[in-house]
């Protein structure tokens, strides 16, 4: 029997929505990147600009599902082609996974996976950082 997808073992679509739906709340009041952003670009578009965060969330939810090998086609914009309006706060605004706002990120996602009840039994399964390597 072949080994399940990413996306299988993650719970499918409607778990990934699930992330999905709790990471995009938590980022719209993350104090780095949400409303509270000093990069007035970001801070405008999670102030006035939630009425387009469900599509978002939908986008989110294909790009998550088609990167673990799910069955749902994403295919990604180029910045300014869409009217979406996020490509010109993000311009200025580099992420590496080692700095703080990669952190932080990060530690949003890894919050709003161990909310669901998949990653809830994850974290159950998985050996402790004491216990590892022995």
């Amino acid at each position: 029997m072949a080994e399940p997808t990413l996306h299988e073992r993650l719970g499918g679509v409607f778990a990934i929505a699930a992330v999905v739906d709790h990471f995009s709340g938590a980022v719209v009041k993350n104090p780095i990147v949400g409303q509270a952003s000093k990069n007035p670009e970001l801070g405008e578009w999670h102030t006035n600009e939630l009425d387009r965060l469900p599509g978002l969330k939908l986008m989110r939810t294909l790009w998550v599902c088609n990167a673990a090998g799910g069955p749902f086609p994403f295919t990604a914009t180029k910045p300014a082609s869409t009217p979406l309006g996020l490509e010109e706060a993000t311009a200025s605004f580099t992420s590496r996974p080692r700095s703080s706002i990669g952190r932080r990120r990060a530690g949003t996602l890894a919050r709003s996976i161990s909310r669901s009840p998949r990653g809830r039994r994850m974290k159950s399964s998985r050996p402790s950082r004491r216990t590892r390597g022995k």
